[in-house]
């Protein structure tokens, strides 16, 4: 028997096909596919399993990667019908090597990609594949990747659709080199989480972004947009809730990992907070689920765990 989901929600993003070298130029390659929101959208489904309808909201080309990465969300029961196709342009790439303790660096082949285009026809600004969703997920990668003006558009639309009763979840995930200059990168994701009903940044991100000093000096700017919901990831030292009032409150947090690949661990914090709130769970809750999700992805190689594993 067909049952109607509970939650309907997009992740809008670039998705990207992930080369993992290792730490080793005699390793063999591993060809995945991945990208913030993607990640974001893969560990959400597989927490929320039938209970919610999770789209992912891109542009790939017609090359037979782009026909690969279709059949891979697929696989993950992702809602692929929110993604155009361009006829002209290629899904993007990016190569990741590892260190001896799982840090990452990363090398990327996306100044020309299909989601570059995203939101644009004929001229003119589209947003409908937005509508009808419960939440929309993005992050500053998304808005980095936009034109200017689509950029300012889509700001705009989300507070549309805000309006409408739909949540709006941001995280600040920063990339220098994705953005015109640093003060538009300010602007943009400070407008972010002026729009975001839950907020998840991450320490690391805003002090490169906003130069904060400290831990606290990010917190009093946070406020200031008038967040109420959401975390601040802070790594191995846990998030702390960015609700009113729970600066300073320390989470009790459980399970060590063993860290082999530190990809994608704020997109998976994301995904298990975000599962747990959707669910109705405390913020407490959350983020300890959070947590525990980051846990799980940072001890396997890649941004995203295969479904075997799991």
């Amino acid at each position: 028997m067909n049952t109607t989901p509970t939650h309907r929600i997009a992740c809008i993003g670039e998705a990207m096909v992930e080369l993992t070298l290792g730490n080793d130029s005699r390793s063999a390659v591993d060809l995945g596919f991945a990208g913030d929101s993607l990640n974001t959208a893969i560990y959400l489904k597989r927490l929320q399993g039938e209970s919610s309808d999770v789209a992912f909201t891109t542009v790939l080309g017609n090359d037979p990667l782009s026909a690969r990465l279709i059949d891979f969300l697929e696989l993950e029961s992702i809602n692929t019908a929110t993604i155009s196709r361009s006829a002209d342009k290629l899904v993007g790439l990016y190569a990741i090597t590892t260190d001896s303790s799982g840090e990452r660096t990363f090398s990327y082949w996306r100044n020309d990609s299909a989601a570059r285009t995203l939101f644009q026809r004929n001229g003119t600004h589209d947003f409908t594949a937005l509508d009808g969703f419960d939440l929309l997920y993005l992050s500053a990668i998304t808005l980095a990747i936009l034109p200017p003006a689509v950029r300012i558009a889509l700001l705009d639309a989300l507070s549309s659709f805000q309006q409408q009763g739909c949540l709006i979840a941001f995280d600040s995930n920063y990339r220098p080199t994705l953005w015109e200059s640093r003060q538009t990168a300010q602007q943009a994701v400070a407008a972010g989480w002026r729009i975001a009903d839950i907020a998840l940044p991450s320490i690391d991100d805003e002090m490169d972004l906003f130069g904060d000093v400290d831990e606290t000096a990010v917190l009093q700017r946070l406020k200031s947009y008038g967040i109420t919901r959401g975390a601040l990831k802070r790594g191995s030292k846990g998030p702390l809730s960015l609700a009113p009032g729970a600066e300073q409150t320390v989470i009790p947090l459980t399970g060590t990992a063993n860290v082999v690949d530190t990809t994608a661990a704020g997109d998976s914090f994301n995904a298990g907070y975000l599962n747990a709130t959707m669910n109705g769970q405390s913020d407490d809750e959350a983020l300890s689920a959070g947590h525990g999700c980051a846990l799980r992805v940072i001890a396997h190689s890649g941004a995203i765990i295969p479904t075997e594993d799991w």
